[in-house]
């Protein structure tokens, strides 16, 4: 997982926002990122615009793993970003 999510407390989530130089590159990384979420059945809450995507990631969103499940997603959809 990349040190551009932030981790924040009561309750705990990651949360990170992803700039994009134009609205195909960002519906791009949501098409990569809705598969993910539903290959692995975690859901994180998704706010978008034309060139930018803010994502929150719950330790509840990723079911009996928790903060370590929600942790190892976060580094997954980072994986998406490469050569994005």
């Amino acid at each position: 997982m990349s040190d551009m999510w932030e981790e924040r407390n009561n309750p705990w989530r990651l949360e990170r926002r992803v700039e994009f130089p134009d609205y195909t590159a960002t519906r791009a990384f949501l098409e990569r990122a809705a598969a993910l979420s539903e290959a692995e059945d975690i859901h994180p809450d998704i706010t978008f615009g034309s060139r930018f995507v803010s994502l929150r990631l719950s330790a509840e969103a990723a079911g009996e793993e928790g903060e370590a499940g929600a942790r190892a997603f976060a580094a997954r959809l980072d994986g998406l970003l490469d050569g994005a």
